[in-house]
């Protein structure tokens, strides 16, 4: 009964969410699947590593694909950012190396701390 409720709740945050709203769910979602896959990786539990790198690589080629390169430097180096985190994220992946994804992780939640950075000076503009 109640995750029925939850569901219905999540699914509403998500479909009237904005479009910076979804953006920090989204970077929020790569920290949180970041870390479970690097527990899992302690864990030595591969299918569960596994899928949580893939679901954030999965938020982070989206974050890429939807960055307009002419649009400045500061773009540019985001989606190099992204690409590179993706890179990372693949060969923690294949190798299932804590050392790999300790690497990543902070990089991305930096990556998320900006954005909330921006969010926070928009609002306050």
């Amino acid at each position: 009964m109640y995750s029925n409720g939850y569901n219905a709740y999540k699914n509403n945050s998500v479909t009237y969410a904005s479009k910076d709203q979804l953006l920090l769910m989204l970077v929020d979602g790569a920290v949180k699947f970041s870390k479970i896959a690097r527990q899992a990786i302690v864990d030595r539990n591969v299918k569960k590593a596994h899928d949580n790198i893939i679901r954030t690589e999965d938020i982070f080629t989206e974050l890429r694909a939807t960055i307009d390169t002419s649009a400045g430097e500061w773009a540019v180096q985001m989606f190099n950012v992204y690409g590179f985190i993706n890179d990372k994220l693949f060969e923690a992946n294949i190798k299932k190396d804590v050392e790999v994804i300790d690497q990543v992780i902070p990089l991305i939640e930096e990556v998320r701390d900006i954005w909330y950075a921006a969010e926070k000076k928009c609002k306050n503009a």
